[in-house]
């Protein structure tokens, strides 16, 4: 398997790269549209073909580069089906599977964060979006957020995976790259020992300012980044 994460410095966003060796067919998790012209140059350097463009979330910190990428390699564009970004080629649910190669990608709706928070896993790597972050989680106070239904999203989706899968989040802010589902369930301090009552009452006074680029953001990632149509 071909593995890259790459960093947006500008809004502290991690974009995953997954290739198959065998049929290089390959994926990108959470593109970033600034970004675009790099992961078309690894697509070269690497020998691959851009199968999917896939986002965890409608996201309000930056702009998606999945219209982008549509538009230049013909991927197909995958999203979850509840975050009302009706231009995706894919509207994912719970229990999808798509192929890359040999490789199976499997969808588990993680809502909470957003009412429409999907995850990846491949292999032994799951793709969290913002829904378990390095030592915390997002935050549940917009776009049908809601900190109970993250709470069950985490503790009875993704604390049930294998405790070595690797965790992969959507952003970090201190320089952390990745970590593991044992580790957030034994020192996530959001989580760890926490019942889901107290969970949502840390969530509830958390007092975080509105993202800068929200008003932005999310109308223009619900049309991909770009004003666009969907394949058809």
């Amino acid at each position: 398997m071909i593995f890259r994460q790459l960093f947006d410095t500008e809004s502290s966003t991690y974009t995953y790269l997954v290739g198959d060796e065998a049929s290089h067919e390959a994926l990108f998790i959470d593109p970033v549209n600034a970004d675009v012209d790099l992961y078309i140059a690894l697509l070269a350097e690497y020998g691959l073909v851009l199968k999917y463009s896939l986002d965890t979330h409608v996201h309000a910190d930056h702009i998606t580069g999945s219209g982008l990428l549509r538009e230049k390699t013909n991927t197909l564009t995958g999203i979850g089906s509840h975050c009302n970004a009706l231009p995706a080629d894919l509207q994912l649910q719970h229990g999808d599977q798509l192929t890359l190669g040999s490789l199976v990608v499997k969808v588990i709706s993680t809502p909470g964060h957003t009412s429409g928070s999907i995850s990846y896993l491949i292999n032994n790597s799951v793709f969290t979006g913002d829904a378990l972050l390095i030592n915390g989680c997002g935050r549940t106070d917009f776009q049908g957020g809601d900190a109970g239904t993250l709470y069950d999203s985490i503790t009875q989706q993704l604390f049930e995976l294998d405790e070595e899968t690797l965790v992969y989040p959507a952003h970090d802010y201190k320089g952390r790259r990745v970590s593991c589902i044992g580790q957030e369930k034994a020192i996530n301090p959001r989580l760890a020992g926490k019942t889901r009552d107290e969970f949502i009452n840390i969530m509830e006074n958390l007092n975080l300012p509105k993202p800068d680029m929200i008003d932005i953001a999310v109308p223009a990632n619900r049309k991909l980044g770009i004003e666009a149509l969907p394949h058809g």
